[in-house]
């Protein structure tokens, strides 16, 4: 449980960071947070029942993407305030490092591991937020008619 807590607030406080740093609005800073933190808190507890960080990484994409279409609606602002601070501490940072490291090292069987599941997970955040933006357009197309 401990640790569980101690993810979201180490991820509510980087997306807090990002968030400062793309010019979000003041009002908006904390609630963006709050979306960043239950996006890396979907991929940390899938994380426990699939073995695949691919799989964690698109369940915790779609959950941003989905909240962040929902608080653009119930804040009046564009989705992409809460959405790109969001995926902030899903972006695969580590996995670029260590295939570039083991690209240098002339390790090419672990650059290309490496780096094909870097490619990997960021095809799941993008396919979670495609999945997630059609979804909010389609049920907004519905909602009109």
């Amino acid at each position: 449980m401990f640790e569980t807590i101690k993810q979201f607030v180490f991820s509510f406080i980087s997306t807090i960071g990002f968030s400062i740093i793309f010019n979000i609005p003041k009002g908006l800073i904390v609630k963006s947070g709050i979306v960043g933190g239950i996006g890396w808190l979907v991929f940390y507890i899938s994380s426990q029942f699939f073995s695949s960080s691919i799989i964690s990484t698109f369940f915790a994409s779609l959950t941003v993407g989905i909240l962040g279409e929902l608080c653009a609606r119930y804040f009046k602002k564009p989705a992409t305030v809460f959405i790109i601070p969001g995926i902030i501490p899903l972006v695969p940072g580590a996995g670029l490092y260590y295939t570039m490291l083991a690209l240098l090292e002339e390790d090419f069987y672990a650059a290309a591991t490496k780096g094909t599941e870097t490619i990997f997970i960021a095809a799941a955040i993008s396919a979670g937020l495609i999945i997630s933006t059609t979804l909010s357009k389609s049920i907004r197309r519905a909602n009109t008619k």
